[in-house]
Parts: structure tokens; C-alpha cells; sequence
């Protein structure tokens, strides 16, 4: 880290530390932007780990922060008080533009909405997958540049992540790109750079018509599948789903957006954090070449360091007492999993990355209960791959500078990558 990183971290440890506590607002994309939110989290689990924010921080109203791992899981675990609906984000969703989806549902369509897709992500499925990811991670890192810089963003975690929603939704190949578009669509904000403007207004109407697009483009797909004997890709196994298959536009919608930004962000922002993880400590670089059975336990300590999406949203079903605050019937409350995963009563020496740590599947980033994240063996399985094929080429991955991190409190990203490959075996 650069001096003037360096620098940068304490004037924001002090800001942290200087600042009121109700004028804090963990759902400022620009702490994550800056990567400057980790002294805000410190704080408020030392001194006020269920914290209220007052109406005014946040143009969707008031909300509950909860940041300390216990209190997060007591929150995700007990879905008849802390409910999904209507939204999983601390956005609400628009009255004209409502996009139902099954993580933002309760039982029992949750379940059985659930319950349609998952045989995709199957162990038997996922073996069955296994060679086609190893020989599609390979070919793409033997395409890559040997000493020029490139971006790992597009090059690497883009491109595989995209090359596997592909194949699960079996869409068609040329057009892939696609779905990254869809998928960072959905989830930006205004400061993103991908409207046309900043105005919220005008952000809105962009999204919607990209929206109303992925939608009618799946809407040809689905018509193809319905109308032919059931295959095992996501969309033929929604059209035949006895639960799915008399979905409207919108809920059709809401589970694309789900299974996209699901399929997407998550392993491909570990894809990334993991490339700067190693190069930023030498030592685990070091530890994870000399002995690659390491690489399981590299791939979950990678999740948990990086978190890749942010916070969780529940909505309170009662009034309800956690961490001795009275919480009321109605009110948003926002599981801060990125803070849960550096809570240093719980996981030893948090803000480190260690990875051959004790317990390295003790983390926060699939969530917990009947959410936990569908597809979180398929990302592991991945990211191990990943690592794989990069030892037997690659002896280092050196980033050139700081990265450029998503505006987003939410998807806790990147956009830009810098590095340059050396040499390879």
C-alpha cells in the first residue's frame, strides 16, 4: 500500500470516529467506492451495533443497521419477523415497477420457487459441469496477454462469469455479453457512469427500457422452451415448473434479475478480490504455491474477505427487541454481512486475510437460513478451478495501482482491474 493510501485510510478512520453517530450513513456507495467504510463498521459494532438510522440519510427513508455476526444471524434465521418482502435491498421497489422474486418472498412460494431451479446447481449437476468450466477457464486464461497490462475485470472474472450464466440459462453464445449488461443495469445507481445522466429521473426510465428488453429478449427464449420437451437450462426449467410456469412478465422479470445478478456479481467480484488479495499479501501468495492444496480453503477466506454483496434487507413483520433496541412493525432493517465478516468476537483477526485459517467457511457471505445463497458450491467450484489452471501457468499476478471499485452499497465490486502477467511456465 502506498503512502498516500495509507494517509487516505487515516483521514477516514478519523472522519469515522469524529463523525456523530446519527449522522452516519452505511448506505453511502461512496465509502465502498473509496473503500473507506471499514473504521464506520468498526464503530458502530463497538458502540451501537444495532443502530437506527433517522429519516433524511437516505433517500428511501430510515433504516435499521445490524453489524455484529451473531445479531446478523438472529436476523436471517428467523424469517417470520424479519421478512424478504418486499425487497432484499434497502431501495424500496417502485409502486410502477415491481419486479416480485423469490428471494424477496417467504415461504411457502419462496420455497417452491426455490425449489424449481435448484437442480441446476445439484452435485450431480455440478459434476456433471465440472469439465466444461476447467476447459472454458483454460482456454480463457491462455488467451490472455504475458507482459502488457490488461484488465482482469473484463478479461477474466466478466468473461467466465458470463461464459457459465450462458450455459445455465443455455443463451445464446454471441450474445452473452449481455447479461453483464443486464446484470449491472439492475443494480446500479445514478453516479455509475452507465446512464446517460446522473438524474435519478432519467436513470429510472433508462433501467426500466434495459429491463423491459432483458425481459422480452427471455420472454423468445421461454417461448421456444415451453413449447418443447423440458431440458435441464434455468429458463426450460421455469417454463415447466409447476410453480413457475404461470408467472407473469414482471415476476419472470424479478427471477432473470435474481438469477443474473445471483449468477454474476457475486463470483465474479471473488474472481477479482482474489487477485488483489494475493498480490496485496506476498506471504498467503507465497503459502498458496507452495502447497495448492490450499486453494479450498484460499477460495472461502477470499468470500468471506471480500463479501461480495454488502447487506441483506429484512422487513419487519412485529415489533421486535434485538441487541436491547425496540424495533417496530414496518420498519427496514439491513444485515451489514460485510461488517459481520470482520466481527472480531467472532472470527479471529478479521481485517486480515489468513488463508489457511482454522475455520475458513465461517463467514457471512452466503447468508443464512432459507435464503443461504442457491448457487454458493457452484461459485466455490469456480473460483477452485480458477486457481488451478492460474498455478500451473502464472508464477505471479501483479496488479499495477489501485483498483476502481463499484458505487454501490450493495454490490460490493469492481469495475477495473489493472495487472500485468509477467511471464508463464
Amino acid at each position: 500500500m502506498s503512502d498516500g493510501a495509507v494517509d487516505l485510510k487515516a483521514e477516514a478512520r478519523a472522519r469515522a470516529y469524529a463523525m456523530p453517530l446519527d449522522e452516519i450513513n452505511l448506505a453511502d456507495g461512496e465509502l465502498f467506492r473509496s473503500d473507506t467504510l471499514w473504521p464506520y463498521f468498526e464503530r458502530l459494532r463497538k458502540e451501537d451495533p444495532v443502530h437506527y438510522h433517522k429519516e433524511g440519510l437516505h433517500e428511501d427513508g430510515p433504516y435499521w443497521s445490524v453489524t455484529k455476526f451473531n445479531d446478523i444471524m438472529a436476523v436471517d434465521t428467523n424469517h417470520e419477523v424479519f421478512s424478504s418482502e418486499p425487497s432484499i435491498t434497502i431501495f424500496d421497489q417502485k409502486d410502477d415497477f415491481t419486479m416480485p422474486m423469490f428471494i424477496a418472498m417467504d415461504p411457502p412460494k419462496h420455497d417452491i420457487q426455490r425449489k424449481t431451479v435448484s437442480p441446476i446447481v445439484s452435485p450431480a449437476n455440478l459434476h456433471m459441469l465440472e469439465p466444461l468450466i476447467r476447459e472454458r477457464i483454460q482456454r480463457t486464461l491462455d488467451s490472455l496477454p504475458i507482459g502488457e497490462e490488461f484488465d482482469w475485470v473484463d478479461k477474466v472474472s466478466i468473461e467466465l462469469t458470463t461464459q457459465m450464466l450462458a450455459t445455465l440459462f443455455d443463451f445464446p453464445w454471441e450474445e452473452r455479453r449481455k447479461l453483464t449488461r443486464w446484470s449491472d443495469v439492475a443494480t446500479a445507481g445514478p453516479e455509475s457512469g452507465l446512464f446517460s445522466s446522473t438524474d435519478p429521473e432519467v436513470v429510472e426510465q433508462e433501467r426500466k427500457a434495459e429491463l423491459f428488453e432483458c425481459v422480452d429478449y427471455f420472454t423468445r427464449l421461454w417461448n421456444e422452451r415451453v413449447n418443447a420437451p423440458p431440458k435441464g437450462d434455468l429458463i426450460s426449467m421455469l417454463a415447466h415448473g409447476e410453480a413457475t410456469r404461470n408467472m407473469d412478465r414482471m415476476e419472470y422479470l424479478g427471477n432473470l434479475i435474481l438469477l443474473i445478478v445471483g449468477g454474476n456479481d457475486t463470483t465474479r467480484n471473488t474472481m477479482s478480490g482474489s487477485v488483489l488479495a494475493l498480490h496485496q499479501n506476498p506471504g498467503e501468495r507465497k503459502k498458496l504455491y507452495d502447497n495448492p492444496a490450499l486453494i479450498p480453503s484460499m477460495v472461502s477466506e477470499t468470500i468471506r474477505w471480500q463479501t461480495p454483496l454488502a447487506h441483506m434487507r429484512r422487513t419487519l413483520t412485529q415489533d421486535f427487541e434485538l441487541g436491547g433496541k425496540q424495533m417496530k412493525k414496518g420498519e427496514k432493517v439491513i444485515m451489514w454481512y460485510v461488517s459481520g465478516n470482520r466481527d472480531e468476537e467472532v472470527i479471529e483477526n478479521p481485517n486480515a486475510y489468513i488463508i489457511d485459517r482454522e475455520r475458513p467457511r465461517q463467514h457471512m457471505s452466503f447468508g443464512f437460513g432459507i435464503h443461504r445463497c442457491v448457487g454458493n458450491r457452484l461459485a466455490e467450484l469456480q473460483l477452485k478451478i480458477l486457481w488451478e489452471e492460474i498455478l500451473q501457468r502464472f508464477p505471479t499476478i501483479e496488479v499495477q495501482g489501485e483498483p476502481r471499485r463499484v458505487f454501490s452499497a450493495f454490490v460490493k465490486g469492481y469495475e477495473y482491474l489493472p495487472v500485468v502477467i509477467p511471464t508463464r511456465y
